[in-house]
């Protein structure tokens, strides 16, 4: 056994002797110290040898086996080293080299507009309307006979509005007021949301007017609400907004599904009130229009106007997008030019 330890020491010294590389190093170890390995066969006759031999062979074992460990240890340092170097000289990096540019993306105008109104009616106390009660695609009933809406209006003709192939009475909506009434559906007063989302009207595109763009509606119903809590929210919506320095005026106008009911403008940013081709020399531009719920309407969802009153307003988010940074015509947000959107 003594001759048999000797003869494989030396073949392994041999063969590590020959190694070229890391992976030579570990064929050699698997090959001579591994579990399966030659000494660790031999090590298993050391059970049947005499007392005596057992100390003088296995002291010899262990002998060799710590030699060859620090052999392939050396070995191995030695390559693992050079590998190193060659790979360092390889993917050597030039610092003084400038980096790569790598682009962000960011918010678009409209999420970031749309974002920043939410978040301050949720300021006020509103919250926001689940997904499932304001759909994009609506039945007239609910775009227009529940919001008060005659069948002969001027809305509902095909000039106005998308009609939907084979699905009778079905439209893509023309506004967000018909979330309100699905939420005074599904809901007790007092209700105080707003429901944020994409409307589509069949329009001419040009700088002003898109036939599809985004608004938010909001509903306040109550025991109490008057028209002087709708100013008050409005205003304060405004000046959290644009600012406190920009003026702003209620008008008189007509709403079907409000009574009384009023546009808000406020004073055109390209021109600051002098008149100019944005606000058709006017000095004003439109942002919202707002007004009491109708009687008929909270009749129709089950609500006793004689107990219950409330306040309604829609806003066009493009709109106030474009006065707030000074836009000028609203086709910049659906181009996808990077020259604009990376401006925001």
């Amino acid at each position: 056994m003594k001759t048999q330890l000797e003869n494989i020491y030396n073949s392994a010294k041999a063969d590590i002797e020959k190694a070229q590389s890391m992976n030579d190093i570990d064929e050699i170890r698997l090959k001579y110290l591994s579990r399966k390995g030659e000494f660790n066969s031999i090590k298993k006759g050391l059970k049947d040898l005499s007392d005596e031999d057992k100390r003088t062979i296995g002291a010899l074992a262990n002998r060799i086996t710590n030699d060859l460990e620090e052999m392939l240890k050396e070995k191995h340092d030695i390559f693992y080293q050079k590998e190193l170097n060659e790979k360092l000289q390889h993917d050597r990096i030039d610092i003084t080299l400038s980096g790569k540019y790598i682009p962000e993306g960011k918010v678009h105008p409209i999420t970031a507009t749309t974002n920043e109104i939410v978040t301050i009616f949720q300021n006020l106390g509103f919250s926001v309307v689940a997904p499932e009660l304001s759909p994009e695609v609506e039945t007239e009933y609910y775009n227009f006979d529940m919001l008060n809406v005659p069948h002969d209006h001027p809305a509902r003709d095909v000039q106005d509005t998308f009609y939907i192939k084979n699905m009778p009475n079905a439209v893509l909506r023309s506004q967000t007021s018909g979330a309100q009434i699905h939420v005074m559906e599904n809901q007790k007063p007092p209700i105080k949301v707003v429901a944020p989302g994409r409307v589509y009207r069949n329009e001419n595109v040009n700088s002003r007017k898109n036939n599809f763009f985004h608004q938010i509606e909001g509903l306040y119903v109550d025991k109490g609400i008057t028209f002087g809590d709708l100013k008050g929210v409005l205003n304060e919506f405004i000046r959290l907004y644009f600012g406190a320095s920009r003026p702003t005026r209620f008008r008189s106008s007509f709403f079907p599904f409000t009574e009384p009911s009023a546009e808000v403008d406020v004073q055109c940013i390209m021109c600051q009130g002098k008149g100019c081709r944005t606000c058709s020399g006017t000095g004003w531009l439109e942002i919202l229009g707002a007004g009491m719920v109708d009687v008929n309407v909270l009749k129709g969802v089950g609500i006793d106007p004689e107990i219950y009153s409330g306040f309604a307003f829609g806003m066009g988010i493009e709109r106030l997008s474009m006065l707030k940074y000074a836009i000028d015509d609203i086709r910049l947000f659906f181009n996808n030019d990077k020259r604009f959107l990376e401006q925001f």
